[in-house]
């Protein structure tokens, strides 16, 4: 048997750390968690340590397309990746 000759792109490799700190909503906004949620706590207010896990949406053309550019699959799949084999 002979290899069929195809003209398929290769595959692109996610940077994982982006993956991990960014997500896509489902009306394409790109959005990230606040840092320094994990220790040095005790002497910040409930109000401020309450706003820490508030999702921001990641501001500025050159940020989101740095983004796309590490993360290329992230807008393909959105949030849910398993929802592309349930039909």
């Amino acid at each position: 048997m002979t290899k069929k000759a195809s003209g398929k792109k290769y595959k692109l490799k996610t940077h994982k750390a982006t993956s991990k700190r960014f997500r896509m909503t489902g009306s394409g906004k790109i959005v990230r968690t606040k840092g320094g949620k994990s220790h040095f706590r005790r002497r910040t207010s409930k109000r401020t340590k309450a706003l820490l896990g508030d999702m921001i949406v990641v501001q500025g053309s050159g940020f989101k397309k740095r983004i796309m550019r590490l993360a290329p699959y992230m807008n393909k799949y959105k949030a849910n990746p398993n929802s592309r084999t349930a039909k």
